[in-house]
């Protein structure tokens, strides 16, 4: 291995541990459901998905999984309140 490929795992390794370095901005994920596959995106702080619960209630497990992978790095999603 040269010396520039030494010197840019070192960098990366350095990056890794100053995760506030780096902003989600935009991204799309395919998250394989028990029963269907779901796609969840996430734009400048706002998520969607395209299951049913998501619709009703502006958060569901499957971006509260994502969030939890990404601890830290997103915004977390705001779910919508019940009617009374």
């Amino acid at each position: 291995m040269d010396a520039a490929m030494i010197g840019k795992i070192e960098k990366a390794i350095q990056y890794a541990k100053e995760p506030d370095r780096i902003e989600f901005n935009n991204f799309e994920v395919v998250f394989k459901g028990d029963h269907h596959n779901h796609t969840i995106t996430y734009q400048n702080g706002i998520w969607t998905c395209d299951c049913k619960f998501f619709a009703a209630r502006g958060v569901c497990s499957h971006v509260m999984t994502i969030e939890r992978i990404l601890a830290g790095a997103v915004e977390p999603a705001e779910a919508v309140p019940m009617p009374a």
